[in-house]
């Protein structure tokens, strides 16, 4: 006999985004863990050995791969990509969870991050390692992750409130989180109610 299907008050196909370091990953691991549902990580789609992405390399083959990844009734993904994403699954998506964390947090988690990754060799995503000292030359924009959350931030406010507003998207739930201490609770709060519509 399968599993019973496990829903939430937010639904099962969620997509988390937000500016660089906000913990999208984190969140939506948790919770797809709790509603036994794929997590997906755009990231890991796109990158290929060499911080080669096929978001520029090879579009066709990153959209085949989001599909695929997202060809199911529950899923939650992480990551923004969005012209890939709204492409991709916006037409079924429930949920966006928003983590609107305020910037100078995200340039502390960008450093720290980095260096402990870049000291530990952390592999990404399968071949590829961290250079810590790139993300301190914010002059070359195409390496530092600080250049890119500077300058992302506004924008990507701008358009998520933008989105909120747009017919196209009326069916989508939009969730807006502006501190850790709201991602912590929200993210209970929704395990909890997964596991009591389980039982």
């Amino acid at each position: 006999m399968p599993a019973a299907r496990r829903t939430s008050p937010i639904g099962r196909r969620i997509h988390v985004m937000g500016n660089t370091s906000a913990g999208k990953s984190t969140l939506a691991a948790r919770l797809a863990s709790a509603l036994d549902v794929p997590f997906v990580e755009l990231d890991a789609l796109n990158w290929m050995p060499g911080w080669v992405g096929l978001s520029e390399t090879d579009p066709d083959e990153f959209r085949r791969r989001i599909a695929e990844a997202t060809a199911g009734d529950g899923w939650v993904v992480a990551g923004s990509y969005s012209n890939f994403s709204r492409e991709g699954f916006w037409d079924r998506l429930e949920t966006v969870v928003w983590l609107d964390l305020p910037l100078p947090q995200i340039l502390v988690r960008v450093v720290t991050r980095s260096w402990r990754r870049w000291r530990s060799k952390e592999l990404l995503w399968g071949t590829n390692t961290e250079d810590f000292w790139h993300q301190l030359m914010v002059w070359r924009k195409e390496d530092s992750l600080i250049w890119w959350a500077v300058t992302q931030s506004g924008r990507k406010r701008r358009t998520m409130l933008a989105w909120q507003a747009d017919p196209r998207w009326a069916h989508v739930r939009f969730i807006r989180l502006r501190s850790s201490a709201e991602i912590e609770a929200f993210t209970r709060a929704i395990e909890a109610a997964i596991t009591e519509e389980a039982s």
